[in-house]
């Protein structure tokens, strides 16, 4: 059914009264859990998955989060990890030591947080000690011809060492490396020769270097201090160092022992904690993000990992310090995606995905109700109070709200990307300082959105000023037969915008159907052909005792040369080719959207508000007359966030917004007749082109 909209339908009406505040400050002490916290409320389900799946402690069960950027994954998502971590005992330290019987390999153990920085210290410390008293130690022995003098020194300095490790229990301290140290000094000192050429001192130099006494340090590759909850990483820049670390290069002259060059990456230093990584990051790292990702399988594979020297060439492969020290680590992974970027991998490789059972869907959009709107006015609350920037009053929260139902063009639901609305707050509290107000206001949001459009307005006003100029084709105003203004929705991020396209048609006898000149050029796409398809069947469905048509009919969008695609003209289609077929003239004021199915139900489409806009205005800079506006799906009226001005021309009575929800009701709003009349006038047409025909089809002659 037809229907001409009232101003009150073409967007919708937020009652401020329902805050029951002065300003936003008001919500602070009584909303003390701070912005996270009010997001969380927008993503309920959302809360319960990433809840459950941090609380699961065992291996395996790393979390999957889905969503579109600017929605809180990231920062709601940290927020409860490090609440979840706060809950769990802290991780242990990870020192890397001279293995002695396995040629200077290293030796991973694993002590409690804060012992790894006791035990390099001490043994920084009995290094020093030792190659101050080295020169004597060896004089004695060479005196005594005995040992006996340095395995003192040594069983001292360890006891030493041991009793500084008090984060350590007693039974539970490297007893075993201590044994292999001693030995080790021992076996290299009994076994060194003094030099025969050195007559008046025993020559030293072959011992004191970093090569004999950096055996005896150690190397604490993840530190934590005592008390800390477990770890919570965020690795916004993932490489393949920064997530499995390296080894430091060295010159050739370097004389420091491999296990030193050792250098963690965030997986053990996440070990026994969370860790959270953005799959874009890992796929936009076209040189290693297959590799990254590889790597990461065989982690969540495995439960160890083997830190490799990176920096070797790619011809030579990269080497392991040691092929057999794999390092065992516990790390729960939350991997942050888009839908689009997940789906794309999951058909690659499914089995990576085995390992995120906790699947987590951040949704785009939230019902509107009052405990919604007392939430995301909470939220602006405390971003106000963690800026420092002025706060709103009713009505301007009332102003943000809508612009965030505008968001997803829907009345009934609010956009949940936060981060939008975080800087339209924002934005809008400069407006306010600017004017000196104590407070923001409506007028204020406005503003900031009006000054937003200026900014990413140039295309749209190009297209308008060469609509003006007649360089392209546009008109608004009287009727004609086979033309039609359709609507087009340009979207490039911040710019978006509708803007008119003149769609023509011409039909004569033949036997090619519908025939869409964009399609014959290449210049359609996918779904815009799928639409012509389904008005063609329509068409034959129509005329269905007149089959075959004996029609050629041929379509194109006038002036456009960047291609077509969508099926939001197909409506436009149709009208402008029953029109060229009955003969029967068009209301050029009336711009048309809308898409049709077989049975001619007119389907709701996207870019509704833009659309409009953009046609209106054009229509005001040409001249507004009371006889334009624009024809839309009767299902899209919950979709309708105009802006301010359009609202005003229609309640003046200069512009107007019309629904149909068939076909039929379309074609009597913008011709003044019945789809039935139209239909008797294209069924004389179409008679008489099958007569035209057979009259010119040359016939088969009898030998």
């Amino acid at each position: 059914m037809q229907k001409t909209l009232t101003p009150q339908q073409l967007t919708l009406e937020i009652d401020a009264k329902q805050f029951g505040f002065t300003d936003t400050s008001e919500l602070i002490g009584a909303h003390p859990h701070g912005a996270q916290y009010q997001a969380w409320i927008a993503q309920d389900e959302a809360r319960k998955a990433a809840d459950f799946g941090l609380n699961v402690r065992h291996a395996g069960f790393n979390l999957l989060t889905l969503g579109e950027p600017g929605s809180g994954r990231t920062t709601l998502m940290l927020n409860m990890m490090h609440s979840a971590a706060e809950q769990q005992v802290t991780a242990s330290d990870l020192v890397a030591l001279c293995q002695f019987q396995s040629n200077g390999k290293p030796l991973f153990i694993k002590l409690p947080a804060g012992a790894g920085s006791q035990l390099k210290q001490a043994l920084d410390a009995f290094v020093r000690n030792f190659a101050k008293d080295l020169p004597s130690l060896l004089e004695a022995r060479v005196q005594q011809n005995s040992l006996a003098p340095l395995q003192m020194f040594v069983e001292g300095q360890l006891s030493i060492i041991k009793a500084s490790l008090t984060l350590i229990d007693e039974k539970k301290l490297p007893a075993h490396y201590f044994d292999l140290l001693k030995q080790d000094i021992l076996e290299t000192l009994e076994a060194w020769q003094p030099n025969a050429n050195a007559e008046t001192e025993i020559n030293l130099e072959p011992l004191l270097t970093e090569s004999f006494f950096g055996r005896y340090r150690a190397n604490v590759l993840v530190e934590h201090q005592v008390n800390q909850h477990a770890p919570v990483l965020y690795d916004n820049d993932p490489s393949l160092q920064s997530l499995f670390g390296g080894v430091e290069s060295a010159s050739d002259a370097s004389n420091i022992p491999d296990f030193m060059r050792l250098r963690a990456g965030n997986l053990l230093r996440a070990d026994g904690g969370t860790l959270l990584l953005h799959l874009r990051d890992i796929l936009a790292d076209e040189q290693n993000g297959s590799h990254i990702l590889e790597k990461l399988h065989r982690f969540l594979r495995n439960g160890t990992l083997l830190i490799e020297d990176l920096s070797s060439s790619v011809n030579q492969g990269s080497s392991l310090i040691n092929a057999h020290a794999a390092i065992p680590a516990s790390v729960k992974l939350v991997l942050v995606a888009t839908r689009e970027d997940y789906y794309e991998l999951l058909g690659v490789t499914p089995e990576f995905f085995d390992y995120f059972p906790i699947k987590i869907e951040f949704s785009d959009q939230v019902k509107a109700n009052v405990e919604n709107y007392m939430a995301y006015a909470a939220f602006i609350a405390n971003k106000c109070h963690q800026h420092h920037c002025l706060h709103f009053t009713p009505a301007a929260v009332a102003a943000l709200l809508l612009a965030m139902h505008r968001q997803i063009e829907d009345q009934t639901r609010l956009s949940t990307k936060f981060g939008l609305l975080e800087k339209l707050l924002l934005e809008s509290a400069t407006v306010a300082g600017m004017r000196g107000a104590p407070r923001v206001d409506v007028q204020d949001v406005k503003v900031a959105i009006q000054r937003k459009y200026a900014r990413h307005s140039y295309i749209e006003s190009h297209i308008r000023d060469s609509i003006l100029d007649k360089e392209l084709i546009i008109s608004v105003n009287g009727e004609c037969v086979g033309q039609i203004n359709g609507l087009t929705h340009v979207d490039l991020s911040e710019a978006s915008f509708g803007s008119p396209v003149r769609i023509s048609a011409n039909c004569y006898p033949g036997n090619r159907d519908i025939l869409t000149i964009d399609r014959e050029v290449r210049m359609s796409g996918p779904t815009h052909d799928k639409g012509v398809m389904i008005l063609q069947s329509w068409l034959h469905t129509n005329f269905a005792h007149l089959n075959p048509l004996n029609l050629t009919a041929s379509l194109v969008f006038e002036q456009e040369y960047s291609g077509v695609d969508g099926d939001s003209a197909s409506c436009a289609e149709l009208f402008v080719l029953l029109s060229s077929l009955a003969q029967v003239p068009i209301k050029q004021g009336i711009a048309v959207t809308g898409a049709m199915n077989q049975h001619g139900e007119v389907l709701p489409i996207g870019g509704l508000n833009e659309k409009i806009e953009g046609y209106f205005r054009v229509c005001q800079e040409i001249g507004l007359n009371g006889q334009q506006g624009v024809l839309i799906p009767e299902r899209n009226m919950r979709h309708l966030i105009l802006s301010d001005e359009v609202i005003l021309a229609v309640a003046h009575g200069q512009f107007k917004i019309m629904t149909m929800n068939t076909v039929s009701d379309g074609i009597s709003q913008l011709t003044g007749q019945s789809l039935q009349q139209l239909n008797q006038l294209a069924e004389k047409v179409l008679s008489r082109f099958k007569r035209t025909l057979e009259t010119n089809t040359p016939r088969n002659l009898k030998s």
